[in-house]
């Protein structure tokens, strides 16, 4: 799913665009428990509650694709008899009327979900009559040939409400506040099936996680039968490897600095897509070709890139690179510059030593002062230009340097 199919499903949230037919829930208390159960016609709920729930579920749809919100695709064996797609197909068709699945699917989520506290289960039942859209993008909600029949659970935390005091009107005066048990807002949740081209795939799943880098709680392996794509730090730290691993020793500034700018042009390209930006095996190496990286250094990158990252995997480009800043660290300095400035940062050789050379004006900001950056004159000449760019070998009156 994409972003504009997530709002589309997120907007039915509303008492206007409501297509839930019937909510159902256990609470489960931390010694794995149930406490109790419900289940009721979502329309018949008072107007307070439907609010509630409503902010429930829209969290449980946000975040950013492939960080808190994770398409995953079923593995064939679990379509067979007795899989776990094929449980959840029963319980979806079932509209959530079958008491027997219903206390099935709780028992699921109890043996499989990794939490020690208290938590509600969550599960809704939706009918969302999807509008046909002209050529304009205009929807026609009298043009509609497909009905998204779905179900959406969420698991959410409940916890003591925070001690304190409260005030008393009709006393007139203030004493300890008493402490309820509070339904949070959900850790996890998942939507099935997928809205995929804005028709049903019973194929994939929707995943939420409001913990991106924690997705080890049993719930996607164990419950829904899933192989979790990499979060979006081992994506990160994925990238970083194949970058160091396939350069070597050549792993220089000039490089990165390219894998980084051209990397980011292929983000602005692709921002009018509603489809985030996945980068394969192809596309990662040619990405590094583009940049400079010499071609002996690529014979051997798809084995690396299928050893660190698997053969067909694909990794987010959101999640490997930065729009908001360029980031530069030494042992005991850290720069961080505007990507679109990356080149005023340069490195050099001066007096034997290695830099970074930083084209400023003729003010700077010092912990909130403003100090003047004129030097005089221009590099001692003992000063050794850089091999590589001789033609960078002097210091004009708007640099810095700086040793590392």
């Amino acid at each position: 799913m994409n972003k504009k199919e997530v709002t589309e499903i997120k907007k039915q949230f509303t008492p206007s665009n409501c297509a839930i037919t019937r909510i159902c829930g256990c609470y489960v208390d931390g010694e794995k428990e149930k406490k109790t159960e419900m289940k009721d016609a979502f329309l018949s709920l008072p107007e307070e509650e439907m609010f509630k729930y409503f902010d429930i579920f829209r969290k449980s749809l946000s975040g950013t694709i492939g960080k808190n919100l994770l398409n995953m695709e079923f593995p064939l064996e679990t379509e067979s008899e007795g899989g776990t797609q094929e449980f959840l197909l029963k319980l979806r068709n079932s509209r959530l009327t079958d008491d027997a699945l219903l206390e099935e699917f709780y028992n699921r989520v109890i043996d499989s979900y990794d939490y020690a506290e208290n938590y509600l289960i969550l599960l809704i039942h939706a009918a969302y009559d999807i509008p046909g859209k002209s050529t304009d993008g205009s929807e026609m909600f009298d043009a509609s040939d497909e009905v998204y029949d779905y179900i959406m659970c969420t698991f959410c935390p409940v916890k003591l409400s925070k001690p304190g005091l409260s005030y008393h009107a009709e006393e007139n005066s203030f004493h300890e506040r008493i402490r309820d048990w509070i339904v949070e807002m959900p850790d996890a949740g998942f939507l099935f099936p997928a809205f995929n081209d804005r028709s049903t795939d019973i194929h994939n799943l929707l995943y939420y996680s409001k913990n991106a880098e924690n997705l080890g709680n049993g719930l996607t392996d164990l419950l829904l039968g899933c192989v979790p794509p990499l979060t979006a730090g081992d994506q990160k730290d994925t990238f970083r490897t194949l970058i160091e691993e396939t350069l070597g020793d050549d792993c220089d500034y000039d490089t990165v600095k390219n894998i980084h700018e051209n990397l980011n042009e292929m983000i602005e390209q692709n921002s009018e897509n509603p489809e985030p930006l996945a980068l394969d095996k192809a596309e990662v190496k040619y990405l590094l070709a583009k940049s400079g990286v010499e071609e002996e250094k690529l014979e051997t990158f798809d084995e690396q890139y299928d050893s660190a990252a698997g053969e067909h995997s694909t990794l987010l480009a959101s999640n490997i690179a930065n729009l908001k800043k360029f980031e530069i660290k030494t042992p005991d300095i850290t720069i961080q510059v505007n990507p679109e400035c990356a080149d005023l940062v340069e490195t050099r050789i001066i007096d034997g030593q290695k830099c970074l050379v930083i084209v400023v004006d003729d003010r700077v900001e010092i912990n909130g002062i403003s100090a003047k950056t004129a030097v005089s004159g221009g590099l001692p000449k003992s000063s050794t230009p850089d091999a590589s760019d001789e033609s960078k070998s002097d210091t004009s009156e708007n640099e810095m340097d700086v040793p590392f």
